[in-house]
């Protein structure tokens, strides 16, 4: 489904990634993992065209994304999160997941602006589906309240479906457990696999809490300085060398055990 080849993007004379390669097959759930500053989001950036690289390719579904500009990706059905929350605070939960849905509307603007009977249809529609999503993950009492007002682990699930709301084929998740307790964690587990299972939605994530990412991926990418420095389940993933040096500092054979 994604695929980069050869990826290298340079900020001056900083050299962020390095000829980073790999593949998301679909219907997985994959893991992005590596040290702060290993190029993680980077990646993000540049699958999302908020950045261009310096040379590469991306492609998704067998399309060149690296042609397109950041409105369109979402179109190609892509969408994702961020690891600061891109919400609007002083929108109500439901006006967010309205806005999550823009790429699906296809009533002319000056129809809306009329409020015509087909604007109301569709807005109608959205409004359902909007709905459906919150009462799936139990927050449909919550539709009308202003977010700024929520709880931050809320907060983060609203996130999610306003991502999982535009109906993409390949979600991003930036970090979608940080700041979460224990118990929250668990139930963003529950609704990542959902994402996966009833709509079947691929995902990429960013995460740094390893026990989520070895109990939720069933395929894990490694980067380092820039590169990918390992591919593999997440029981490979735990005993390869290079993996444990990265983030332990000091070669596996050093590393204490277990």
């Amino acid at each position: 489904m994604l695929e980069l080849q050869g990826v290298t993007m340079r900020f001056g004379g900083l050299k962020a990634l390095d000829e980073v390669s790999f593949r998301v097959e679909p219907d997985r759930i994959v893991g992005l993992i590596g040290p702060n500053g290993a190029g993680k989001t980077t990646v993000f950036n540049l699958i999302s065209r908020f950045y261009h690289p310096s040379s590469g390719s991306i492609r998704f579904n067998g399309i060149e994304l690296t042609h397109l500009s950041a409105h369109e990706i979402i179109g190609k059905g892509i969408a994702r999160t961020f690891q600061n929350l891109g919400l609007f605070p002083y929108l109500t939960v439901m006006d967010n997941l309205l806005l999550g849905q823009h790429c699906r509307v296809r009533t002319p603007v000056l129809l809306q602006a009329l409020h015509l009977p087909g604007a109301r249809h569709e807005d109608r529609q959205m409004r359902v589906r909007a709905g459906q999503l919150l009462e799936q993950v139990g927050l449909a009492q919550l539709a009308p309240a202003y977010v700024a007002g929520l709880p931050y682990g809320v907060q983060k699930i609203i996130e999610f479906c306003r991502a999982l709301v535009a109906r993409p084929r390949l979600l991003l998740l930036d970090e979608p457990a940080a700041g979460l307790t224990s118990a929250e964690t668990e139930a963003m587990a529950g609704f990542i696999r959902g994402a996966r299972d009833q709509f079947g939605v691929t995902v990429l994530l960013i995460e740094h809490d390893m026990s989520l990412v070895m109990k939720l991926c069933e395929r894990v990418i490694v980067m380092d300085f820039g590169q990918v420095i390992a591919e593999g389940t997440p029981a490979q993933i735990q005993h390869d060398p290079q993996v444990i040096e990265a983030y332990l500092g000091r070669p596996a054979e050093e590393a204490p055990h277990a």
